[in-house]
């Protein structure tokens, strides 16, 4: 589930974003640690065999390689296409988001159209609320790797009380060798919808709500585009290849070797490369970046808890077209009913954002 630290950064104050840097779930460290110590160990490895190992003949030979691949290690455009890439990726990580439907909209309009506590009326809206539920199921069971391991076979749906063995017959019985029909809820959705409306002659409620029922299902449908037009496979060979030749660059290039004092402006002799491994924080980093978020439909922190939304549309669906309906508290008058100027209270903690109203910039002027 997406890793939240808004209570962290509630107010900007001195250390803010410093308190975030020991969080470990979630965070820059946990992406990268693999990679930054196996580039530490070839690293150490290499300038142990130049200092130690090397003939003289091979030292000369190295220092030539290790000048040749700094000099042209930034000639890789590697800020300019990582930066952008990851800006690209994070922008339809957020749009997949969005595009997850949720049946609110359609649950409030069958509460107020549908009415009856009798049984009959009950099943209705229920049934009708269990279809459209049942479709996002299908449709995340197709894209999302934890939601097949939560459902991997047909029974497993109808066991969850999402389909009846009839439905799932009649499901089954549906040609679907060429295409997903995850859509086939939403046909039974229609028919006792139509018949429900046309026998009571309501065609404008009807078409409310059959509109917030089209949303439901066209977002179904962008949710599973989605899964199948992934951003271009060029474009992410392209960065991967950058990042990746720019340390294995960066693995030769950055070794201290004893004539570059001679060639280059580097005269202290370090073990540790402070600065790579900063670059490496920074470039590795966004790379994994774009890695946890191309696909929120997985198993990373940062990706989408879709069985907790399932679980979520369900309950709440029951609850607001059949529990709450019978449950509503009755019309009575409200605290402030027979006062004109009223005045809200505030608690102590919470009377410092007490403000003023803002009238214009000019309201005080003579």
């Amino acid at each position: 589930m997406t890793v939240s630290y808004q209570y962290e950064v509630a107010s900007s104050t001195s250390g803010g974003f410093t308190r975030l840097l020991f969080m470990w779930r979630g965070s820059l460290y946990k992406l990268i640690y693999r990679e930054l110590l196996l580039f530490l160990i070839a690293f150490g490895l290499l300038s142990a065999l130049y200092r130690n190992a090397f003939t003289l003949e091979q030292k000369r030979l190295f220092e030539k390689v290790v000048i040749y691949c700094d000099t042209f290690i930034n000639l890789i455009p590697l800020s300019f296409v990582l930066g952008f890439y990851v800006a690209y990726v994070a922008g339809r990580w957020w749009q997949q988001y969005t595009a997850i439907p949720w049946p609110d909209k359609v649950m409030h309009s069958l509460a107020l159209y549908v009415g009856g506590n009798d049984e009959q009326g009950r099943i209705l809206r229920r049934t009708l609320m269990r279809y459209l539920n049942l479709s996002l199921v299908l449709v995340l069971r197709s894209i999302s790797s934890a939601v097949k391991r939560r459902f991997p076979t047909m029974d497993h749906i109808v066991e969850a009380g999402f389909m009846t063995p009839l439905e799932l017959e009649m499901f089954l019985s549906v040609p679907n060798v060429e295409f997903n029909t995850y859509w086939i809820p939403c046909t039974w959705f229609i028919s006792p919808y139509f018949y429900l409306f046309i026998a009571i002659s309501i065609i404008i409620k009807s078409y409310n709500g059959f509109s917030e029922f089209n949303e439901f299902r066209s977002k179904c449908g962008l949710l599973w585009s989605y899964d199948w037009i992934s951003i271009p496979l060029v474009y992410t060979q392209v960065v991967t290849l950058a990042t990746y030749s720019f340390f294995l660059a960066a693995l030769v290039g950055r070794q201290y070797v004893e004539e570059a004092k001679k060639q280059l402006q580097m005269e202290i002799d370090i073990y540790l490369p402070v600065f790579t491994i900063l670059q490496f924080f920074f470039f590795m980093g966004l790379l994994k970046v774009a890695e946890q978020l191309i696909n929120p439909f997985g198993d990373d922190d940062e990706d989408f808890e879709l069985n907790w939304l399932i679980d979520r549309h369900t309950k709440v669906s029951y609850l607001g077209v059949d529990i709450l309906m019978a449950k509503a508290p009755p019309l009575v008058k409200d605290k402030y009913f027979d006062e004109v100027n009223l005045t809200l209270p505030y608690t102590g903690a919470a009377f410092a954002y007490k403000k003023k109203t803002y009238r214009g910039s000019v309201h005080n002027m003579q």
